[in-house]
């Protein structure tokens, strides 16, 4: 929509003169600025403006009129107007709310929405066409040139088409004969047909479905949980909600969201099979080119089907009618740096904003969206069946105090058993282990030292494939050393436990013949070897797949029959209110990757503590049980989802101060009903990169308002400078 012929604002038709501008810096609300004569501006747009002696880019976000003796001179212009595609209303609106959500200055927060622009827009590509001026000379070559430059082409596809060389197309130019002309961008992704290859879903999906249409067809917000067993066909099933969306609105946008990499790779394909054309996909790995070309389309309303991690919700969507947040309950759509916010939460109030359907899809939901869905406030479309033949997985407990493995080894009998026969019906393995590298924990046996990183409370991890030791928490890493650093005794460092690794060396060792490769984020650092990977378990290269959480959900491996989970008690231990929630969903989403075609599937679990409610609720894949016991335990002590939780990390690199700052600040905590406060303690990594660590928590029931009362009780003390403060509404890391 253009802009009226002057900026009036509603109901007074009086000229505004003043715009409010939120500046890309760390400013705790918009500023005021006059708009110079002959300028015109939105909300929306973009400016540069003066902020002190500096000249800083903003964002408008509204017009305001003066009173008619305010003196503007006062008021510091506006100095120019950026040539930038201008961010939608709807999308604007959101990422204010956003910043205000999650406490973070909306100077810094709209800097992340915005960091696409940065990129410079390539030039433009240069064709080659007709000038009308004849050539000195005609040859054949020049002849089929002529022949072909009807319309402006590159230098090299002019010279392919013509079938002549690149030097024969430059020799007319350089007469005259062609001339160089500016070629137009190619912005926008094809559009996608809603009706290329509609999928034939079966009587389950084809009733879930329905619904969703049901739900669809109330053109007003509309959040649905998508309950599906692992092989369900869930993805199917949401596809055809995206092709009713593209079809019922000529206009309309959808974004699907993915928690990993890996897992994108497998539904883009069935994103451009479905859809017949290739999906804008927007996450880290992308190029800076497809970058700024995608944030342009989408603003625009070109792009209009995108597929990406978290971030791709801050997109300057139009017109978004549809939001599909697939595996809703993985722990990565929460953001642990810089702005914290959790994916699924924003997504529902998009979608809310924009009056859009939102779908949360999973096997294993979590609590929130489950109770949201009991309590009526989501819809609740289930699928309890797997597609066509396919059968859940039987789920077994190995109870290792029965069972050990010998010293050094990690797999016992009666997994090495299972293996052995689903080796010999030539069928494949998962072994799972949530644990990357070779080993957690390396020490001296000769005087005891544990290699820890640098200024950080955290084990180094051995990675045998490049020899190096790595800390999975700040990126250091370092060559294995010969000798101790603490005591000088030479080859005295021993590996402690077990990663993918180490378990892929004992399965060469148990099983010589079989063809086995690790699956993690070290050997699947992108798109493109994730894809490889995949396709070599797909076709049948690979025997024995040893995996971390990045080949537990969203596979479909046809010939997989066994998964082995070789510590199912790891993710149950640590303080974490959400660590029972997490294991139950990480472990049924491994065990379902078995069996999910024409062959049966077996899953086993070696596991210390059979007894535990999560190995009990697994083995009788009796999720409701689970859920029910969790949901009990969280009402009566009113944590999420029936209360709410904030985080307040301090750190400094002077532990006193630090330590004198933490205790002030908690004489200034308000006394406030329905909310309690914890801290300050220090946090279980109490060292980070040199800086020393203090934590608060903040649990406030339902009905309180959490930031108020945070923003209000900060307002209450000057932080030291050297101090740095960290704010994470609903927490989901506690270290």
């Amino acid at each position: 929509m253009s802009p009226p012929a002057l900026p009036l604002l509603p109901g007074n038709g009086r000229i505004a003169k003043i715009v409010k501008v939120v500046v890309l810096a760390p400013m705790a609300e918009a500023l005021d600025y006059a708009m110079p004569d002959g300028m015109l501006l939105r909300a929306g747009e973009h400016v540069m403006v003066p902020l002190g002696h500096a000249k800083v880019r903003g964002l408008v976000i509204g017009l305001e009129t003066p009173d008619p003796d305010e003196d503007l001179s006062r008021i510091k212009p506006v100095m120019k107007k950026l040539d930038d595609p201008v961010v939608p209303e709807a999308s604007l609106n959101f990422w204010l709310w956003a910043a205000g959500w999650t406490l973070t200055p909306p100077g810094i927060f709209l800097n992340g929405c915005l960091r696409a622009l940065k990129i410079p827009r390539p030039a433009p590509k240069q064709g080659y066409i007709l000038t009308g001026t004849a050539p000195t000379r005609l040859t054949k070559a020049r002849q089929a040139v002529m022949d072909t430059a009807l319309v402006a082409m590159t230098l090299g596809d002019l010279a392919m088409a013509a079938g002549v060389s690149t030097g024969v197309v430059s020799a007319l130019e350089k007469e005259g004969v062609l001339a160089k002309v500016d070629l137009p961008r190619d912005e926008a992704y094809p559009q996608p047909d809603p009706d290329f290859a509609p999928a034939r879903l079966n009587a389950n999906q084809s009733a879930a479905h329905q619904l969703l249409q049901m739900e669809q067809a109330k053109s007003a917000f509309a959040p649905v949980l998508l309950d599906g067993v692992t092989g369900s066909g869930k993805t199917e099933v949401y596809l055809e909600s995206v092709a009713d969306i593209l079809r019922s609105d000529p206009e309309a946008q959808v974004l699907v969201l993915l928690p990993e990499i890996a897992l994108t790779q497998a539904v883009l394909s069935r994103l451009e099979a479905r859809f017949g054309v290739e999906v804008a996909q927007w996450h880290a790995n992308i190029t800076n080119g497809n970058r700024r070309r995608i944030w342009e389309g989408v603003a625009d309303g070109k792009v209009r089907l995108v597929v990406g991690a978290r971030s791709a919700l801050f997109l300057p969507y139009r017109r978004l009618g549809l939001i599909v947040v697939d595996e809703e309950h993985d722990g990565s759509y929460k953001q642990e740096e810089g702005a914290r916010y959790h994916a699924r939460d924003l997504a529902v109030f998009r979608a809310r904003l924009d009056g859009a359907m939102v779908i949360l899809a999973s096997a294993t939901p979590s609590l929130e969206t489950l109770t949201n869905a009991e309590k009526g406030r989501y819809a609740w479309v289930r699928l309890d069946q797997r597609h066509g033949t396919a059968q859940l997985p039987d789920i077994s407990l190995i109870d290792m105090k029965q069972h050990p493995p010998e010293r050094g080894q990690w797999l016992s009998d009666p997994l090495v058993g299972e293996i052995l026969a689903t080796l010999m019906r030539k069928e494949q393995v998962l072994l799972f282990l949530n644990r990357r590298g070779y080993a957690p924990l390396v020490l001296c046996k000769a005087c005891g030292e544990k290699m820890m990183s640098p200024n950080t409370d955290s084990w180094l991890v051995e990675h045998r494939a490049s020899g190096r030791l790595v800390c999975h928490l700040t990126g250091f890493s370092m060559r294995k050393p010969a000798t101790c650093p603490h005591c000088g005794a030479k080859d005295s460092l021993i590996s402690v436990g077990p990663g993918v690794e180490r378990i892929l060396e004992e399965v060469h060792s148990r099983f010589p013949d079989a063809r086995a490769e690790v699956f993690s984020s070290d050997t699947t650092p992108d798109a493109a070897s994730s894809a490889a990977l995949i396709k070599r378990i797909e076709d049948g290269e690979i025997d024995i797949v040893i995996a971390t959480q990045a080949a537990a959900k969203g596979h479909n491996f046809p010939n997989l029959t066994l998964v082995g989970i070789v510590d199912a008690d790891l993710g149950l231990k640590g303080g974490d209110l959400r660590a029972a929630e997490r294991t139950f969903q990480l472990l049924a989403q491994a065990t379902g990757r078995a069996g999910r075609k024409l062959k049966p599937g077996r899953a086993v679990l070696q596991t210390y503590t059979p007894e535990h409610a999560v190995m009990q609720a697994l083995a009788a894949q009796d999720r409701d049980a689970f859920y029910a016991y969790e949901s009990m335990s969280r009402e009566i002590a009113k944590f999420p989802p029936f209360g709410r939780l904030a985080a307040l990390i301090l750190s400094a690199k002077d532990q006193s101060l630090l330590n004198k700052f933490s205790r002030e600040l908690a004489l200034f905590i308000p006394n406030t009903e329905g909310v309690d406060v914890y801290g300050p303690a220090d946090a279980p990594l109490a060292l980070v990169r040199g800086q020393w660590r203090k934590r608060f928590l903040v649990r406030a029931d339902r009905n309180r308002d959490l930031q108020a009362f945070v923003t209000h009780w900060l307002a209450a003390i000057k932080r030291p400078n050297a101090v740095r403060l960290v704010v994470d509404i609903d927490p989901y890391s506690f270290l």
